[in-house]
C-alpha cells in the first residue's frame, strides 16, 4: 500500500513514460496552478506553516492532481499512502488507518492518504473516512475529474476543502516540454535534441491543457527523430506524424482558434446564417475537432435561444449525435444544418440571465430552508413536525395550477423573479402563462388577508 514519494531516478534502462519520470518533486519545480499555489494563498500558507488540511483536487485529466498531492506530502514531511478508488475498498481503508495510528503513536508522524478517483467510492466507503478525517488521524487528499458536489457525500465534503485545478495553458505546457527536453537526469536532455518553435507550439496546443498528453506526444516525436550528428531536430511535420493530428491553420499563439469560435458564436447570435456556415467551414478545414464545435452549439442553444425556441436544443444535440455516428466528412453536414437552424431561430438569453441571478442570490443568502408544505414527509415524526402540511396538489385545481408558494420566505415577490421570459417566440406564451399565474396567486393572497 505504502509507496515511495518520488522514484524519479532516471537511467537509460528506465522504461517508465517520460510523463512519469518528469513529475515535479518540489513546489519550485511545479509549473502552473498559480491561483492555488501562488502568493499568499490558503494552500501556500498551510504548507509553509505545516498545517495541511484535507483537500479534494478537482480538475481535468493531466492537470497535476496526483503530482501535487505527492509534493504536499514531501513538503510537510508526512507519510504518504496512495491507492485508487477503482481497486480499493473498506478493507484497505482499515489497513491505512491502522498504519497511520502506529506511525502517529510511535513517532508522531502524520499520514497523508491520497485517493485517486475518489468519486468512484460508494457512500459506505466514503463514510469509512469520516471519523479519521475529523479526528485528524489522516489528512485525506482526493483527486477527481467529476464535480465533487455531486460525487462526494456532503458529510465528507464539509470536512474537506475543494481546490479546483485548471488545464495548463499553452505557455505553461511549452515550459513543461522545454524542461523535459533539457533535463538530462530524468528527461531527454542526454539526446541533445532541438525542437522547432512551431513544433513546440503544436504539441502544446494539441494537448488541450493536459501535461501528460503533451509529454507523451513529445516522447513519441522524439522517438522518430534521426539521431545522426547534427540532425536531432523535432520538426512540426514529425510531430504531426507522431501524434496523427494535423496542425490547425491558426496563428502561432493560438489566438485565431478563439477568434474563429467567437466569430461563429456571434454570427449565430446575430442571426446571420451565411456568416455562421462560413466560420464553421473555416474551423473544420483548419482541422478543429467537430465535436468541440458541436458542444459549443449545444451550449449556444440554451444560452442564446433558450425557450424562445425550445426545439433548438434538440436540433443541436441531434447534430452532435449525428456527427458522432457518421464521422467526417458525412457527419459535418449535420453541423451545418444545426448552425443554420440556430442562426435563424428566435433569440432569448432569459435562461442565461436566470442562471446567473440564481447563483448570485444563493451566494448571498446561503442554504435557505425548504418551506414546510413542500417538504417530503415519509415518516410519522416528519408529519408531526409539519412536513408536507398545507401542500396543494396541482392536479386537484383548474388547469393543474395550485396557487402556492414554493420559494423560501426571503425570496418571495420581486426578489424571487429569476426567470423573466421575453415576448419573442415561445417565450411570449410562457410569459403570458406566468403572468396569469401570478395574478391568481396575488388574488388568493389578498383574499387570505381579508
Amino acid at each position: 500500500m505504502t509507496q515511495e514519494l518520488f522514484d524519479n531516478t532516471y537511467s537509460k534502462d528506465d522504461k517508465r513514460p517520460l510523463a512519469d519520470r518528469m513529475r515535479p518533486r518540489t513546489l519550485d519545480e511545479y509549473i502552473g496552478q498559480g491561483h492555488i499555489l501562488g502568493g499568499d494563498t490558503l494552500l501556500k500558507r498551510a504548507i509553509a506553516e505545516d498545517r495541511l488540511f484535507s483537500i479534494i483536487f478537482w480538475g481535468p485529466p493531466g492537470s497535476g492532481k496526483t503530482t501535487l498531492a505527492r509534493i504536499l506530502a514531501n513538503e510537510t514531511k508526512s507519510h504518504f499512502i496512495s491507492f485508487s478508488a477503482v481497486l480499493s475498498g473498506v478493507k484497505e481503508i482499515r489497513s491505512v488507518v491502522d498504519e497511520a495510528s502506529g506511525l502517529l503513536r510511535l513517532g508522531g508522524r502524520r499520514t497523508i492518504l491520497f485517493v485517486d478517483e475518489i468519486h468512484r467510492f460508494n457512500k459506505a466507503q466514503q463514510d469509512a473516512f469520516l471519523p479519521h478525517v475529523e479526528s485528524g488521524l489522516i489528512t485525506l487528499i482526493g483527486a477527481t475529474t467529476e464535480n465533487p458536489s455531486f460525487e462526494v457525500i456532503s458529510a465528507l465534503l464539509s470536512r474537506m476543502r475543494v481546490l479546483t485545478l485548471k488545464p495548463f495553458t499553452v505557455s505553461e505546457l511549452s515550459g513543461i516540454i522545454s524542461r523535459a527536453l533539457s533535463d538530462a537526469e530524468r528527461g531527454l536532455g542526454a539526446l541533445n535534441l532541438e525542437i522547432a518553435s512551431d513544433a513546440l507550439l503544436h504539441i502544446a496546443e494539441s494537448a488541450d491543457g493536459d501535461a501528460r498528453t503533451a509529454l507523451n506526444n513529445l516522447e513519441a516525436a522524439a522517438s522518430l527523430v534521426d539521431k545522426s550528428p547534427g540532425r536531432g531536430v523535432i520538426a512540426r511535420a514529425l510531430v504531426e506524424e507522431a501524434i496523427q493530428k494535423k496542425a490547425l491553420l491558426y496563428d502561432k499563439d493560438g489566438e485565431e482558434h478563439y477568434n474563429l469560435i467567437s466569430a461563429l458564436h456571434k454570427s449565430l447570435r446575430g442571426s446571420d446564417p451565411d456568416a455562421a456556415v462560413y466560420w464553421l467551414r473555416r474551423m473544420l478545414m483548419a482541422g478543429e475537432d467537430p465535436l468541440y464545435i458541436a458542444r459549443r452549439m449545444v451550449r449556444f442553444a440554451s444560452e442564446d435561444i433558450g425557450n424562445a425556441d425550445p426545439r433548438a436544443l434538440g436540433v443541436a444535440i441531434d447534430a452532435m449525435q449525428a456527427y458522432d455516428f457518421l464521422g467526417s466528412p458525412e457527419g459535418e453536414l449535420a453541423l451545418f444544418q444545426a448552425a443554420v437552424y440556430l442562426a435563424t431561430a428566435t433569440k432569448s438569453n432569459a435562461l442565461y440571465r436566470s442562471y446567473g441571478k440564481t447563483g448570485e442570490i444563493i451566494e448571498k443568502t446561503g442554504a435557505l430552508p425548504v418551506p414546510l408544505p413542500i417538504r417530503n414527509a415519509p415518516t410519522g415524526l416528519m408529519k408531526e413536525m409539519g412536513y408536507g402540511k398545507g401542500y396543494l396538489y396541482a392536479h386537484d385545481f383548474i388547469d393543474a395550477f395550485a396557487p402556492q408558494e414554493y420559494l423560501p420566505d426571503l425570496l418571495r415577490g420581486e426578489q424571487g423573479r429569476f426567470y423573466q421570459p421575453t415576448d419573442r417566440g415561445y417565450e411570449k406564451i410562457i410569459g403570458e402563462r406566468m403572468e396569469q399565474w401570478r395574478t391568481i396567486k396575488a388574488f388568493k393572497s389578498e383574499k387570505m388577508k381579508k
